[in-house]
């Protein structure tokens, strides 16, 4: 059988439209002139993996690429997990990090399946510039703000990162966790930002179940913070869990961003033909996207939050549901094959 291959003509650029009501903060006023804007592209969980994800990672990351440019794209950002062996796969992360425009990592678990955290961050240049796996950086007006919660919490109260796929065999208090010095940093950048901030992380903190574990405190000093400032911080995207779905709580977007690639099935199947399965040998335990969904988001400080999405299809037409999975997560939460668009515009007070 040929191995298929995606051509640009096959990509799907834009998504269906939601525009969100009044009940959510929206102003019925006339669109404000911006006093400032930004653009950019976030995609997550593209899995580069070969032989094992059947993700078509380059021509994927092209696509992305692609349509950054024209749509005129400040800066492309991922929200974790980009490969599994970041100090092997260095052709494509130089296909990332040599891009025209600037592309920014979130540090994702399988970021560090195959080497050390140390490795990893070199890999991503997070050793020269920035020290640590979270830190920000500040763009038309804006502040973006990168979390690490790739870490465990011993018995002992300790912290340990993962590398090596050591998460895998742990068994302790917390997995998936902002330590302390993490949280105390988050604080200070928060509260002392001049510009309204958007927060990118791996794992959720909008989940009550399956996320970070201390994703109460995040989220607390999030509306503490807001409380104080009003509107500063305004959007918070995470990856991870492979769905779709956006949330507001108290004025502050909450964006479970689907995965570029495809989803997770506990169960083996045998839907695939046997050859692309002896190829890429994670393939029976996924059901695939045709392409790679991400989003491009525009913000304004007047408080317009946009978020044009894409819509694809199965690959193959195989769903979860015809695997024999169950087509919702433990929260409730579809698998599609989409990122969702939505439009919204917030008055801070």
């Amino acid at each position: 059988m040929k191995k298929p291959f995606l051509t640009r003509r096959h990509f799907l650029s834009a998504g269906t439209g939601i525009a969100l009501s009044a009940s959510l903060g929206v102003q019925a006023a006339e669109t404000p002139t911006p006093k400032n804007r930004v653009k950019f592209s976030v995609f997550a969980d593209i899995h580069h993996y070969p032989g094992h994800f059947f993700s078509r990672t380059p021509q994927h990351l092209q696509l992305i690429q692609d349509r950054a440019v024209r749509e005129n794209c400040e800066f492309i950002i991922h929200c974790g997990d980009f490969c599994h062996h970041p100090h092997k796969e260095t052709e494509f992360i130089k296909m990332y990090s040599d891009f025209q425009i600037p592309g920014f990592h979130t540090p994702g678990n399988h970021d560090f399946d195959g080497c050390s955290w140390e490795e990893t961050f070199q890999a991503y240049h997070f050793v020269d510039d920035f020290a640590k796996g979270y830190y920000f950086f500040d763009k038309n007006g804006f502040r973006f703000v990168v979390l690490d919660a790739n870490y465990f919490q011993n018995e002992d109260g300790t912290f340990t990162h993962y590398s090596h796929g050591n998460y895998f065999k742990y068994r302790g208090n917390a997995l998936s966790i902002l330590p302390p010095e993490e949280m105390a940093w988050l604080g200070d950048v928060l509260e002392t930002s001049p510009w309204p901030c958007v927060l990118f992380s791996h794992q959720s903190y909008e989940r009550e179940v399956g996320g970070i574990a201390n994703w109460r405190e995040i989220r607390e000093l999030i509306d503490a913070t807001n409380a104080r400032h009003p509107g500063r911080i305004r959007l918070c995207v995470n990856g991870h869990h492979h769905r779709d779905f956006l949330r507001v709580l108290n004025q502050v977007v909450y964006f479970d961003l689907n995965s570029a690639s495809y989803d997770w099935v506990e169960k083996r199947h045998n839907l695939y033909p046997e050859e692309l399965c002896r190829e890429h040998s994670m393939l029976s335990h996924t059901v695939v996207y045709e392409d790679p969904v991400h989003a491009v988001i525009t913000l304004d400080s007047e408080g317009l939050i946009k978020i044009d999405g894409m819509e694809s299809q199965m690959f193959m037409g195989i769903t979860r549901t015809k695997a024999g999975m169950r087509f919702a997560d433990s929260s409730g939460r579809p698998v599609y094959p989409r990122v969702q668009s939505a439009e919204m515009r917030f008055s801070y007070s």
